[in-house]
C-alpha cells in the first residue's frame, strides 16, 4: 500500500512540474548595452557580434559605448561582393554573415560609434536592405556574364558607389566625447584587439582540438573554427560567463520552440506545433553528439541567427539556462522578457552552430589542448 502512495505522490508532483508555466530566476547577469531591432535586414550577425564588442568594451574600459552596426556592415559587403565575382557566382551572396566577418572587418576599419555612422538615410528610421542588396547583386551578375569580355577593375568602384548611396559614406574621421578620433583611434581608445577572440564549434566529422573550415551557406570568408567536444562546447561557455565574459552565438532558431513570445527555447521532449506551444513547462530530449551531428548533416539544424549571451538563468525545477540578447527589438507587449530568450542547455547542445569568447575566457586545460 506505502509503495502504491508514493508511487501516486511522484506521478502527481512529475505532473505539477510539467503543467506549470516557466519561472526563471536570474543568477549571472553581466553588463550589456540596451536591445535594439536589426530591422528588415539579414544583419544580425553584425548586430549581435557589435553587442558582443559593446560588452567587451564595458568589462575592458568601463565604457558603454553605442558600435556602430552598420559600419560593419559597410566594411564587409566589398569582401562578400569581391568573393561572389571572384568564383564567378557560384557562391551565396546575400545579407547574411558571421561574427567573425565583424571582426575582420574591425581589424581592418577600426570601430565608430553609432552616433558617427548610423547607416540610415534622411527620413529613414529602421533599417531596409532589401532594395540594396537586389540592385547590388543584380549588378555582380552582370559583371560576372562579362559583356565586354575582359572584366574592368571599375566594378570595385561601382559596388562602393552603391553601399555609399545607400549607407552612407564612411568618416574618416568624427568627434565623439569631444576629441577627435578617426576609426582606427577609436578602436585603440576601446582596447579591443580582433585578434583576441576565437570561435568554437563541436562536431564529429572533423578531429577534436583543430581548426578547420566549416563549410555553411554564410562562412564567404572561409573563417576558421576550433573543434571541441559537445561537453567542453557548453562547460566553456558557462565558465565564460561565470567568469565574467560574455559570449557571442550562432544558432538555429527555425524549431517552433524557440519562441521570442514567450522569452524560451527549448527542445521537448514529445513534438509540438507552432501553434500548440507555450510557456508550460516540458520535459526535453538528451542530446548526444551523434543526434547534434545527424540533425546538422540533414539540414534540420542551420547557421540562421546570430545572437549575444549575457548571462544564465535557473527555473522553478533548478535546470540552468543561457541569457540570450536578441536583436528583435524590446517591446515588450509583443515580445516579453525584454527582448531576451531563456535557452535551455539541451536547445544550447542541438542547435549551436559556434560560439565567440576571449581567448583568457578559455579554461587552462582547453587552451593547452588548442595550443592557445
Amino acid at each position: 500500500m506505502k509503495k502504491i502512495l508514493l508511487s501516486a505522490f511522484l506521478s502527481c508532483f512529475a505532473f505539477v512540474a510539467f503543467a506549470q508555466d516557466y519561472q526563471f530566476k536570474t543568477t549571472v547577469d553581466l553588463e550589456a548595452t540596451p536591445v535594439i531591432s536589426q530591422g528588415r535586414t539579414g544583419t544580425c550577425w553584425s548586430f549581435s557580434a557589435s553587442s558582443f564588442i559593446e560588452s567587451e568594451i564595458i568589462r575592458l574600459t568601463g565604457k558603454q559605448i553605442n558600435i556602430s552596426e552598420m559600419f560593419n556592415v559597410r566594411n564587409t559587403y566589398p569582401k562578400k561582393a569581391w568573393n561572389y565575382v571572384m568564383r564567378q557566382g557560384k557562391a551565396q551572396f546575400s545579407e547574411g554573415g558571421l561574427a567573425h566577418d565583424v571582426m575582420n572587418a574591425v581589424k581592418s576599419h577600426g570601430l565608430v560609434p553609432n552616433s558617427a555612422y548610423s547607416g540610415l538615410q534622411i527620413l529613414q528610421e529602421t533599417h531596409n536592405h532589401a532594395e540594396m542588396v537586389s540592385v547590388l547583386k543584380a549588378m555582380l551578375n552582370a559583371y560576372i556574364k562579362n559583356p565586354g569580355k575582359k572584366l574592368s577593375l571599375n566594378w570595385k568602384r561601382a559596388i562602393e558607389s552603391v553601399l555609399d548611396i545607400y549607407l552612407g559614406e564612411r568618416p574618416a574621421s568624427f568627434v565623439y566625447d569631444g576629441k577627435t578620433y578617426t576609426p582606427q583611434s577609436f578602436l585603440a581608445m576601446t582596447k579591443i584587439n580582433p585578434d583576441d577572440y576565437v570561435t568554437l564549434t563541436s562536431f564529429t566529422h572533423q578531429p577534436y582540438y583543430k581548426p578547420f573550415i566549416l563549410n555553411i551557406p554564410d562562412n564567404f570568408s572561409n573563417g576558421s573554427f576550433y573543434n571541441i567536444t559537445l561537453d567542453e562546447l557548453v562547460a566553456t561557455t558557462k565558465n565564460a560567463l561565470k567568469t565574467g565574459y560574455t559570449v557571442e552565438l550562432d544558432c538555429d532558431v527555425s524549431e517552433p520552440t524557440f519562441s521570442a513570445k514567450y522569452g524560451i527555447a527549448i527542445v521537448p521532449e514529445e513534438a509540438v506545433s507552432k501553434s500548440d506551444f507555450s510557456a508550460k513547462v516540458r520535459k526535453e530530449k538528451s542530446i548526444s553528439e551523434r543526434y547534434r551531428q545527424q540533425e546538422f548533416e540533414n539540414y534540420t539544424t542551420t547557421d540562421d541567427h546570430l545572437m549575444h549571451i549575457t548571462g544564465l538563468t535557473t527555473d522553478q525545477n533548478g535546470n540552468e539556462y543561457f541569457r540570450v540578447k536578441n536583436s528583435w527589438g524590446s517591446n515588450t507587449a509583443r515580445v516579453p522578457n525584454d527582448g531576451h530568450i531563456n535557452m535551455s542547455e539541451a536547445f544550447f547542445r542541438l542547435k549551436t552552430i559556434s560560439v565567440m569568447v576571449h581567448k583568457d575566457s578559455l579554461p587552462k586545460a582547453l587552451r593547452k589542448k588548442l595550443g592557445l
